[in-house]
């Protein structure tokens, strides 16, 4: 049954062409002035549109844009609500300034934001969002005196631009240091610093797509920001599906010429690539001339067992690019990673990297070699795998025994988050909300993946959250799923 919203409107005259605009603005101020509550249930565009005399289109444009600027919300299945949480002026405003016939102008990929990378409005005070480190334990008074250290170095010396690739001094830490880390065959010359892993996947994105032409493939769930690089440098995107050894090699299509993969600690689902899959993809992009993309985002952080191989140290072909990133082994606002290319794309990476921002920071790079050298980034991320070991010892117990009816954990040994895959039928969307109005945050798998996927779960970062605060955010979840 059509829900009854009793809502004086005033329509202009269909001439006037006011009809959306007018619309759009009577219905946001009856909202900001609470005659329409959170929570409430709005009538359907049609009949929102057979009430007022206006066309439908005109009414569900008027909710699109409601929907955008986050006045409105929609449940699957169940209709179109009043945001639980209204977005302050300062958003509004700028969403005001958004909603134009200009926006039709922007690249389709960047016009919308993305909900897995749009957080909350207030954040929940047990926050299970994924690859967020620990800040509370990083040693900052190290770093403010390397950092010192490094603006009176450069007080002796012209501040003028820097070295596309890098500093040569950070560049060779490292070499050093992903060489003993994760045994990764690497020369200074081979790495070109970037503005952290995200940087890298845009410049390689930007080498490697010829618009319209280039078949990207992408782990299907996988991490939504390297799709969308690609997807803005105009590739043909294809969704290639994982199970329990990592990316199925078989279902990669035959003329995809950039594969992108998490084989040390898959995202989101946390399982590592076999090496009797690694051996099959390295093989397959060997035979067609592919690139791989291998994003090691965590992989510092491991737990038990001997790791596998990079796909880098076991590429004989020139085919791998490795991406590594600071921003879990130290601090995400330290905008610092790495790509470690081919011979062949080395040119035209530092090319690409020249045309986007020149260089990054010297100062903060030389800061970061000093760290790596003298052995503090080794020193902290042994620290931190025995604070993350704990809490991820306290989440599996969690999952397997409050949870367990309705989540069983995927083998994992390595990172900062968890997934476990449900075992029954479970409405995600609405677990996610009332977990929220708990106080506690929760990822699904659903919103990682592209098109269909049969798998469904949820994932949990345990970097920032206390043991206990997981026992009782677990405690917490399970109330809500039993209730």
């Amino acid at each position: 049954m059509e829900p009854v919203v009793d809502l004086p409107l005033t329509i202009p005259p269909r001439s006037s062409g006011e009809r959306l605009r007018s619309l759009h603005r009577q219905l946001r101020a009856a909202i900001l002035e609470g005659r329409l509550q959170p929570g409430l249930r709005l009538p359907s565009t049609r009949a929102l549109a057979e009430a007022h005399g206006v066309s439908r289109n005109t009414a569900m444009a008027a909710y699109e844009l409601l929907l955008s600027e986050g006045y409105l919300a929609t449940r699957q299945g169940a209709g179109t609500y009043v945001a639980d949480v209204l977005p302050d002026l300062s958003v509004r405003r700028s969403v005001r300034e958004r909603s134009n016939p200009h926006d039709r102008r922007l690249n389709p990929v960047w016009a919308h934001a993305s909900e897995v990378a749009v957080p909350r409005p207030a954040p929940a005070r047990f926050d299970f969002r994924l690859g967020i480190p620990d800040l509370r334990h990083f040693p900052l008074d190290v770093w403010r005196r390397l950092s010192g250290r490094a603006l009176r170095s450069y007080a002796r010396t012209p501040l003028g631009y820097g070295e596309v690739q890098g500093r040569p001094v950070l560049r060779e830490a490292i070499a050093r240091y992903v060489s003993y880390a994760r045994a990764v065959a690497c020369e200074a010359e081979d790495i070109t610093v970037t503005a952290g892993a995200q940087q890298a996947f845009d410049l390689v994105a930007r080498i490697l797509v010829t618009p319209t032409r280039t078949v990207v493939a992408v782990e299907n769930p996988g991490y939504p920001p390297v799709r969308k690089v690609f997807e803005a440098a105009g590739a043909q995107v294809v969704a290639v599906p994982v199970d329990e050894e990592g990316l199925v090699v078989e279902r990669l299509p035959a003329n995809a010429a950039v594969i992108c993969v998490t084989p040390s600690h898959q995202f989101p689902l946390g399982c590592a690539m076999s090496a009797r899959r690694r051996a099959a993809l390295l093989e397959w992009a060997h035979a067609r001339g592919a690139v791989i993309i291998e994003d090691d985002y965590d992989a510092e952080f491991r737990f038990g067992g001997r790791p596998l191989d990079a796909l880098q140290t076991l590429d004989r072909s020139e085919s791998v690019f490795y991406v590594g990133t600071f921003s879990k082994s130290l601090f995400p606002a330290l905008r610092l990673g790495f790509a470690v290319a081919p011979g062949w794309a080395q040119r035209a990476l530092g090319e690409a990297k020249r045309y986007a921002d020149s260089h990054c920071s010297p100062i903060v790079q030389e800061t970061l070699a000093a760290f790596i050298a003298e052995g503090h980034l080794a020193r902290h991320v042994r620290r931190m795998r025995r604070v993350y070991a704990a809490r991820r010892e306290v989440l599996l117990k969690g999952l397997r025994t409050q949870l367990a009816q309705w989540l069983e954990p995927v083998p994992s040994v390595a990172g900062l988050h968890l997934t476990a895959l449900a075992r029954t039928e479970v409405d995600f969307t609405a677990l996610v909300e009332s977990a929220y109005q708990q106080e506690v945050s929760v990822y699904p798998v659903d919103r990682y993946r592209l098109g269909r996927s049969r798998i469904s779960g949820l994932a949990f970062g345990y970097g920032a959250l206390e043991s206990e605060d997981i026992v009782l955010a677990l405690g917490r979840l399970r109330e809500i799923l039993a209730s």
